[in-house]
């Protein structure tokens, strides 16, 4: 898994002319500024949730009531003291419908991935330009951070969120079943996380 865990320094990397609106698994880190232990703590492999903690896992939790016209379903996810995981599945729905086999060319079986090699015929195009920018992934982890973050501020809390992000389509089911393991083990392998912050 260590994989996953190289990646989280990097700025998301957007698949060229893919967007996160479409219907697809997504895998999902957030992270907060500095890597703070703002949400809680770990405590015998077990994440004890603080009150910004609770919020965090609260508007997660209420995404899919929030915007049920993306048709979302959660997966599993996992507050940790300094970040954020989770899956997320953004289903069909009247903002992502397109033949995205003309898109993106041959896809897999985990929804509409290309499994063709990055560039295609639309490489010329720019990334993440189909349909709303507001119906994507992007918009529903910027409702989740103001939410966290105006909470903080109404509670005097001096919280703020890492501008670097990680996000993954997820393309097939042994990626899918790889990553979900890694988020429900996250908090009894704190010790060795790159996020703990006693690491470094």
């Amino acid at each position: 898994m260590s994989l996953y865990k190289n990646k989280y320094r990097v700025e998301s990397t957007r698949l060229q002319n893919w967007d996160y609106g479409w219907n697809a698994k997504y895998f999902v880190t957030i992270v907060t500024k500095n890597r703070k232990h703002f949400f809680g703590e770990i405590k015998n492999g077990k994440m004890i949730l603080s009150e910004i903690g609770k919020i965090v896992r609260d508007e997660w939790l209420k995404t899919p009531d929030i915007r049920l016209d993306m048709n979302i379903k959660l997966d599993v996810f996992c507050v940790m003291p300094n970040h954020f995981h989770g899956i997320i599945e953004i289903g069909k729905n009247k903002y992502n419908k397109r033949d995205l086999g003309r898109e993106l060319g041959r896809r897999d079986a985990m929804h509409c991935v290309s499994t063709t090699n990055n560039t295609t015929n639309n490489t010329t195009k720019s990334k993440n330009k189909f349909g709303p920018q507001s119906k994507n992934l992007a918009s529903i982890k910027r409702g989740i951070k103001s939410a966290v973050t105006t909470y903080a501020r109404k509670n005097n809390i001096d919280f703020g969120w890492q501008s670097r992000y990680h996000d993954h389509i997820i393309r097939n089911n042994d990626e899918y079943h790889r990553i979900k393991q890694y988020i429900i083990n996250n908090p009894k392998n704190w010790e060795d996380d790159k996020f703990n912050s006693e690491n470094n």
